[in-house]
Order: C-alpha cells, then sequence, then structure tokens
C-alpha cells in the first residue's frame, strides 16, 4: 500500500498496521504535527480518497464533524487500503537535511526518580544541525520510534542532550533506567518538528516560555539559544510541576538569573498546598495570566502536556495573546512497549 500526498505529488510506501504519519517521517517528509497521541490535532489532514481505521478509537483531536467531513488525524490513522491525503504545506523549518544517524550514549544523569538526562555523541564526521526547539526520534525495532526534544541548543550541539521521562510500560524508556549504560549505541532520526523560535525585531515584545514537566526540555533549547546569542529581550520562564523535586534543573535554571537581567523565573506546583518564597501552587496558566494582564504584544513558547496546551489556547487569548503568537509543541507520554496495532 501507499500514500499519495497532496498537492505535492509524493508517493511513499505504508508501513504495514502504523499510523500514516510514520510513513511520511520515514520518507523524510516533515509534515505539521506534535503529540502524535491524538491530542493536539496539528496533524489533522484531508483524506481524498481510500479507507483508514483508528485502533485506539478516535481521539480528542478529531471532532465527529470533522470526521465526517473526511478529516483524519495522521499521526492515530492506520491505512487499509492506498489512501490519498490532502496536508497543509510542507514547510522546512531550516533548510538542513532530515538525518538518520547512529550516535553514542557518552553520559547519563539521573535528575529525579522518573527523569534522566541522556547526553548523546554523533559520529565526528556527521554534521547535525538543528533549530532551538526541534526534537529526534530514537529508533526503535519494528519500525517504531520515540520522540524526544532536544535540550541543547544548535550552538553548543557537541553532545545532544535529551531529557526522558520513565513511563510505566514503556520499553524504551524503562530501560533507559534499567539497562542503558554510558556507550551503548543508539540510532535517531533528525531533526523534526516546527516548534522553533522565531525571532523578532521590536527587542521590547515579551518572551514568554512555558514548560510543564519535560517539556522544559525544548524550552531549555530555546532559553540558552537567547541568551547564549546575545539577545536582549525581555524574557520569563514558567515551568510547572506536581512537586518540588519535578522541578529536575531548579538550581541550573536559577543560575541563570545573576547573569541575565532580563531574566525572570517563576515556578508553579499544582500539588503544593501553600506558596512558598521559591515556587507558586496552583496551575500554569493561571500564574501567566496573574502576571500579563496585556498578552497583545507577547510572544510565547509552549512545551508540556495536551492539558496544559489547551489551557493556554483557551485562556491566554482572553487578555489579548493573539493565536499566531502562541508557538506549542504538546507532549503526549503514550506507552512504547508494543506496536499500535
Amino acid at each position: 500500500m501507499q500514500l499519495t500526498l497532496r498537492p505535492q505529488n509524493k508517493t511513499v510506501p505504508l508501513i504495514p498496521d502504523r499510523p500514516i504519519l510514520e510513513a511520511a517521517l520515514a520518507a523524510h517528509m516533515n509534515l505539521p504535527h506534535s503529540c502524535k497521541g491524538g491530542n493536539c490535532g496539528s496533524c489533522r489532514a484531508r483524506l481524498l480518497s481510500g479507507r483508514v481505521s483508528y485502533p485506539r478509537g478516535r481521539t480528542m483531536g478529531l471532532t465527529e464533524s470533522e470526521s465526517q467531513a473526511g478529516d483524519v488525524l495522521l499521526c492515530q490513522a492506520v491505512a487499509l487500503t492506498d489512501v490519498v491525503v490532502e496536508a497543509r504545506e510542507i514547510r522546512r523549518v531550516s533548510e538542513v537535511e532530515i538525518k538518520a544517524l547512529p550516535c553514542r550514549v557518552e553520559r547519563l544523569e539521573r535528575w529525579a526518580p522518573d527523569v534522566m538526562g541522556v547526553y548523546l555523541r554523533l559520529p565526528a564526521i556527521e554534521d547535525f544541525q538543528f533549530q532551538a526547539g526541534q526534537y529526534l526520534d530514537v529508533m526503535l525495532p519494528g519500525h517504531r520510534r520515540r520522540s524526544f526534544s532536544i535540550a541543547s541548543p544548535p550552538h553548543d550541539a557537541g553532545l545532544i542532550e535529551l531529557h526522558i521521562r520513565k513511563v510505566s510500560g514503556g520499553e524504551f524508556t524503562v530501560a533507559v533506567f534499567d539497562t542503558l549504560s554510558v556507550g551503548d549505541l543508539l540510532r535517531i532520526e533528525g531533526p523534526l518538528g516546527h516548534f522553533v523560535y522565531q525571532p523578532v525585531i521590536d527587542a521590547t515584545m515579551p518572551l514568554i516560555l512555558v514548560a510543564g514537566g519535560t517539556g522544559f526540555a525544548p524550552i531549555k533549547s530555546i532559553l540558552r539559544h537567547v541568551l547564549e546569542s546575545g539577545v536582549r529581550r525581555p524574557m520569563s520562564v514558567y515551568w510547572g510541576a506536581r512537586t518540588e523535586i519535578d522541578l529536575y534543573q531548579y538550581a541550573w535554571l536559577m543560575s541563570r538569573l545573576p547573569h541575565f537581567v532580563d531574566l525572570r523565573v517563576v515556578t508553579v506546583l499544582s500539588e503544593a498546598v501553600e506558596e512558598s518564597a521559591q515556587h507558586r501552587c496552583g496551575w500554569l496558566h493561571e500564574a501567566i495570566l496573574q502576571d500579563f494582564p496585556q498578552l497583545q504584544h507577547a510572544q510565547v513558547y509552549a512545551a508540556g502536556p495536551p492539558q496544559l496546551i489547551a489551557a493556554l489556547k483557551e485562556h491566554l487569548p482572553t487578555q489579548g495573546l493573539p493565536l499566531e503568537q502562541l508557538h506549542f509543541d504538546s507532549f503526549d507520554y503514550a506507552p512504547d512497549a508494543q506496536p499500535r496495532t
């Protein structure tokens, strides 16, 4: 079976029993997508011909009316026949090539009970270029892949830094904590994704970086890129987690403050019963709304679970934020123990 993409008129083979998006990514088509869990709707496209199924059921990223109109979620839909799909324009965020490369584990750092820092070294002869905010895929047997945001900035890519959360039942993430060792060989593919920092001309335009859990990884890449490139504009980092231990790089983040007068850090704990000198309690989007009554001229980059992204999309525009100034990467921590069938 094959996938034909309109209006580009590109044809690629489908991967049996796997979502359509995976075939596109395997063919180095960087189609719009984000969470890969069927929640954010970023990969919604129009099915022009052919039949698909949803082995996990239709998810929140696709409404009944959208389905009846012929839309499909490429990250969830499995083709039953040849399919022709009309997708949004493939916009390469850079001119760099998407590469499949071997790499070795250079360093492992356990930052929290369920968060591991993994540092990968690529072959010296390979040039791996990416933009701040993008991600890569770790390739697994059986045409499977797990996506992880790159936490290092483009100008410091000697080691690729990943923040990996242990997912119950996750074959790869459990292995990272139990069996992965320094020197082990992995295979990656990237860079991928449209969540990238976009410079602005107006240096007074506030930059608000929002992270939920390990959504801090791409936010760290953007933060380092902006700060270490000499850009000077008002910047606020909002990092939300359940408990203090989940702010696994809090010390590193706070160490940036003395060096950059334009930087402000706010941490919010959803399970805290009272505020402290270091952290607020409550919901992350509410803290932003309290601090920014007017958001017309702000630029927001957010990465984290679908619930966080949904709350930001719903509430920030009520205080003036244009949706085109909200850039997001929706994480979905789906188990990877078995292929979806």
